[in-house]
């Protein structure tokens, strides 16, 4: 049957196409039979058609030329309109991508944890020039999106320090490892953190396996941008150390004004109490005198200064003593300033202080604990060392070095181990105990507050503070493996409950050198 009208038949055809029926071969079928070759047609075309028909007329030659055209321009009608279907979305998506503006991405994408911010930076140039910029880390930072992350440095394997650097993130309980090339081979710095950035200071290097006597001691300083995994250097020391003591200062630019001194003597006490140990014109070396310094040659210098820290609000990083070139402690102390990216010679440490075995920054001091369990204070803005004294000094076992940190900038904690007597039973052992102590300023006094759960297996633990909370690593060597123990206490809670975050998850392949040298930082990013 045949058809005149072409537009007729076409539409005719259309609408039995729905069925599985074509009206070229529409005499050929019937609800009982058809097409001989039709019953062989494919599972696609008959569940279409939703019927199933039987061969009734015609050999098989009568009607392939039939039965091949329609299946075939079927096939094609079919496969377009799928093709149609699955472009559409694809398209959409393209669109909503190509036309979303900048500033609504940086807002999406400052909000990511850090492992899912530097997977983004792999989908495309543009997601990563947006990410990478100072502007889009400093939004990110203003709107308090970055989490912390603890750094741990100085692990070793085989007697060689391979430069290694886990890191942990707290919000997710994961540990990540990052290569350090530059850090190959190099032992016994400090670090610390400033904004979102690492600062390793001083330390010695080796070629081959760890040996103080054939090594080098360093005065460079390294910095290291987890965010970005770039790392640049800042300007050298005064002197080579080793193992020094550091702390950072915010510098507020409203408070700390630049000002000509008069040669006129301070009072020798200040709020902490204590003797001034300074003999001479305590503003020679002030840090307000070195600020109008650096403030008069900052032209001069100011193509100099790396981007880095030109960026950034102004700090400065507090050195003081360490270890020398031929292993002699130092009582040296210096102020690198973020301004001119200078380092500059403060007043020494006080006289028979002892070897300086932790300090921190707090409300503006830089308070540092010697070995002779002595306790002194930096004051920054005036530029002279005070002792401080209390009575008595809390009791601890000398083979552990106390750590000093500080809270919210307001509150100074230190750990020690001290005996336990027995817990006060009779006939019952002592034992050793780790416990937290906080500083009273209005009494001088330390007071403790919590034991640590875990018995002091590790004699150089590690403790750093961010915020309210103290993270604490324990790293030791027991029946021939390396363990370690990541606790935390936050001190807002007055319980001070210690709660552990990880259980020898990265310790087991490292050598026992990582338990003397390790050092950590914590960032927010």
């Amino acid at each position: 049957m045949r058809f005149g009208n072409n537009h007729h038949d076409k539409l005719m055809e259309e609408d039995d196409e729905t069925r599985g029926v074509l009206l070229k071969c529409l005499s050929l079928y019937s609800r009982g039979g058809g097409c001989k070759v039709c019953a062989t047609t494919s599972d696609e075309f008959g569940e279409i058609a939703g019927k199933v028909y039987k061969p009734v007329c015609g050999a098989q030659d009568t009607s392939v030329g039939c039965f091949s055209y329609g299946v075939e321009n079927f096939k094609k009608r079919h496969n377009k309109k799928k093709n149609l279907q699955l472009q559409e979305p694809l398209d959409n998506n393209n669109q909503m991508h190509v036309f979303l503006p900048d500033d609504i991405l940086e807002m999406c994408l400052m909000r990511l944890p850090l492992t899912s911010l530097m997977n983004s930076r792999l989908v495309c140039k543009r997601w990563r020039a947006l990410t990478t910029t100072a502007r889009f880390m400093q939004m990110r930072r203003d709107g308090s999106y970055p989490s912390p992350w603890l750094f741990l440095f100085g692990t070793a394997k085989d007697s060689f320090f391979s430069g290694d650097i886990h890191a942990f993130d707290v919000s997710f309980n994961k540990w990540h490892k990052i290569e350090a090339e530059i850090l190959k081979g190099r032992f016994s710095f400090s670090v610390t953190s400033v904004y979102d950035n690492i600062f390793i200071v001083g330390g010695r290097s080796s070629l081959g396996k760890m040996d103080r006597h054939s090594s080098k001691t360093h005065k460079g300083v390294l910095v290291l941008s987890p965010s970005t995994k770039s790392w640049h250097k800042v300007a050298s020391m005064k002197y080579a150390r080793s193992k020094p003591v550091v702390g950072v200062y915010e510098v507020n630019t409203n408070r700390l004004t630049i000002k000509s001194q008069h040669n006129h003597f301070l009072r020798t006490r200040t709020r902490v109490g204590g003797v001034s140990d300074v003999y001479e014109d305590p503003h020679r070396l002030s840090v307000r005198r070195l600020s109008r310094t650096s403030f008069d040659n900052q032209k001069s210098t100011k193509s100099k200064v790396n981007n880095h820290v030109k960026d950034r609000q102004r700090f400065l990083i507090i050195a003081a003593g360490g270890f020398g070139s031929w292993d002699e402690a130092l009582d040296s102390c210096e102020i690198f300033d973020s301004s001119s990216n200078k380092w500059t010679e403060i007043q020494r440490l006080p006289i028979d202080f002892g070897p300086a075995c932790s300090a921190v920054v707090c409300n503006g001091i830089f308070y540092v604990y010697s070995e002779s369990d002595k306790l002194a204070a930096y004051d920054i803005s005036h530029g002279y060392w005070v002792r401080v004294q209390w009575t008595p000094p809390p009791p601890r076992i000398h083979e552990y070095s106390p750590r000093l940190m500080s809270c919210d900038d307001q509150r100074l904690f230190m750990v020690s181990v001290s005996w336990c007597e027995g817990d006060g039973e009779i006939g019952r052992r002592n034992k050793a105990v780790r416990k937290l102590w906080e500083f009273d300023f209005e009494y001088l006094t330390w007071n403790e507050v919590c034991v640590h759960p875990d018995a002091p297996m590790d004699w150089n633990s590690v403790f750093v503070a961010d915020k309210n909370l103290i993270f604490g690593v324990e790293m030791f060597k027991i029946f021939g493996q390396v363990l370690e123990f990541l606790t935390m206490c936050d001190v807002s809670d007055p319980k001070m409950n210690w709660v552990h975050l990880s259980k020898n998850q990265v310790a087991r392949q490292m050598d026992v050198s990582s338990c003397a040298m390790k050092s950590m930082a914590v960032v927010h990013l």
